[in-house]
């Protein structure tokens, strides 16, 4: 079965990509994989001990939108968390992580025009895939804003004509940012949501970094709509627990938002969809209500942080990251960076570029590469040191 033609412009996906520039060269040293954001700190000990306690809910169908115990759950979070109460039983549904989610509510709230003409969905480049993916599938035309220093690594929305923001429907916004860890302050929020009720769309927020931060707590999306008096249809909010709780493997997150809008949503998981089976809702209930592992996981990527600020200080091209735990580091050339790293070295590592793509005959992350701080501290301090020196020095 062929891909349907109107996906055929992407690039190729970032991870054939990297498999066909690294893997017909021999690594230069011992393999250090640095390219994943897959957490790898501890999760609580407890997460197998209750999964067994409650196996047998897989002999049962599980409740399609998320239980009420998993729902108050996470209710609960967003009031402890953001300060905002919301509907458990209207206002939120349960995902299989955030991507279903951030696909899905695209399909189900863009509509197939706007105003008469073809809708448009707005994404931040570099840009998660998923995002243009939902859009396409919506039949929308994805619009790739850069995201740049000039624009302190956010998409820069408001420069956008009027004929583009009249046919938006939907615009995606990553805070804290994947890959560059920029986090969006109230006078960003402030300007995204005028210019979403002046031309009528919704903000789809992707928080999914929103627990990993260098100092302040992230700003959320509902935080603000409640503090701008937004209508609550306004916008919707994406949240996991595969790095909040070091639990990718769990799939298991969730979105929020109006009442309205998570009815459509939910409409199209009856259809489209799948439950959490019994027991991930059981410990993902559990895991929300608990944030003392939070805070220790938060606690090593802060320290993390230290070690990359010590071994890029006075580095040209290091931007140290407000949130999240990747690196973006300009290095000129990302494609020929990586390679050079992998051959020389053996740590791998992402270029830009193959999360963008271009715009205007440039690709706004063609200079840079991502690096995953998620291995250990000891092995982070020599990997970084090494490719500073194999790239920076």
């Amino acid at each position: 079965m062929a891909f349907p033609e109107r996906f055929s412009n992407l690039p190729e996906h970032v991870w054939p990509r990297i498999r066909g520039l690294l893997d017909v060269h021999p690594a230069g040293g011992d393999v250090i994989n640095m390219t994943i954001g897959e957490p790898r700190h501890a999760f609580p000990d407890w997460v197998g001990t209750d999964m067994a306690k409650h196996a047998a809910g897989f002999g049962k169908y599980p409740p399609n939108y998320g239980s009420d115990e998993l729902l108050e759950s996470i209710a609960g979070w967003i009031d402890r968390r953001f300060g905002v109460r919301v509907d458990a039983s209207q206002q939120i549904m349960a995902l299989n992580g955030t991507r279903e989610g951030l696909f899905n509510a695209c399909v189900a709230l863009s509509p197939e025009t706007k105003n008469g003409t073809k809708p448009a969905v707005l994404l931040p480049n570099p840009y998660y895939s998923v995002y243009a993916i939902g859009a396409l599938a919506s039949t929308a035309d994805p619009i790739f804003v850069p995201s740049t220093p000039m624009s302190g690594f956010l998409p820069d929305f408001a420069s956008l004509d009027e004929t583009t923001l009249n046919r938006t429907t939907v615009a995606y916004i990553c805070s804290p940012s994947n890959p560059e860890g920029a986090i969006a302050d109230r006078a960003y929020w402030k300007v995204l949501f005028g210019l979403a009720q002046k031309h009528d769309f919704k903000i789809f927020a992707d928080e999914c970094y929103s627990e990993i931060y260098r100092d302040e707590p992230p700003l959320g999306a509902l935080q603000m709509a409640a503090e701008l008096g937004a209508d609550p249809e306004r916008v919707l909010v994406f949240h996991s627990l595969s790095k909040r709780s070091n639990l990718p493997g769990l799939r298991s997150g969730f979105v929020a938002g109006g009442p309205k809008s998570i009815a459509k949503v939910k409409e199209l998981r009856a259809y489209a969809g799948a439950p959490l089976p019994l027991p991930i809702q059981k410990v993902s209930a559990r895991l929300w209500d608990d944030e003392e592992h939070v805070i220790a996981s938060r606690k090593l990527y802060q320290e993390k942080y230290k070690i990359a600020d010590q071994v890029f200080a006075g580095a040209n091209g290091y931007t140290p990251p407000a949130g999240g735990f990747f690196l973006w580091l300009n290095v000129q050339d990302g494609e020929a960076a990586a390679l050079r790293l992998w051959q020389e070295t053996g740590i791998r590592v992402v270029p830009g570029g193959y999360f963008a793509v271009e715009v205007d005959g440039k690709n706004p992350a063609s200079e840079y590469i991502r690096v995953a701080m998620v291995t250990e501290k000891q092995e982070l301090h020599r990997a970084l040191t090494t490719l500073r020196d194999c790239l920076m020095g």
